[in-house]
């Protein structure tokens, strides 16, 4: 083995060993653990602000581009998808119909059509 792979099974070990620990501070106390009123209220915005910054741009940019065409499966999906929820959405099978109807919209468009 030379140097470098030394490196990375330490890089490996230590970053094991810091998830290891992080993760279990909240098993290690005896007493319930309860995060502040801040971080919760501040918890209620996290799928919110997921969204916002990682689904939005792969919707509306290609390539490190906005898009500058409609005519893009994309757009499509989503719109389906939407309509399928916002239809749905009292249904338990409300988010598995959003991503079935949003990928029956997206694959004919995409594959067929080459958008």
């Amino acid at each position: 083995m030379n140097s470098t792979d030394f490196w990375t099974l330490g890089v490996i070990v230590g970053l094991a060993a810091v998830t290891l620990i992080t993760r279990s501070f909240f098993l290690i106390s005896s007493k319930p653990w309860s995060l502040p009123h801040w971080a919760q209220r501040g918890l209620q915005y996290a799928p919110i602000a997921a969204l916002a910054g990682v689904i939005v741009p792969e919707i509306v940019m290609s390539h490190g581009q906005l898009l500058q065409t409609w005519q893009d499966a994309r757009l499509f999906a989503v719109v389906a998808g939407a309509a399928w929820y916002f239809w749905r959405k009292r249904s338990s099978w409300a988010l598995l119909g959003t991503i079935v109807v949003g990928m029956a919209v997206y694959l004919p468009l995409h594959l067929g059509l080459g958008w």
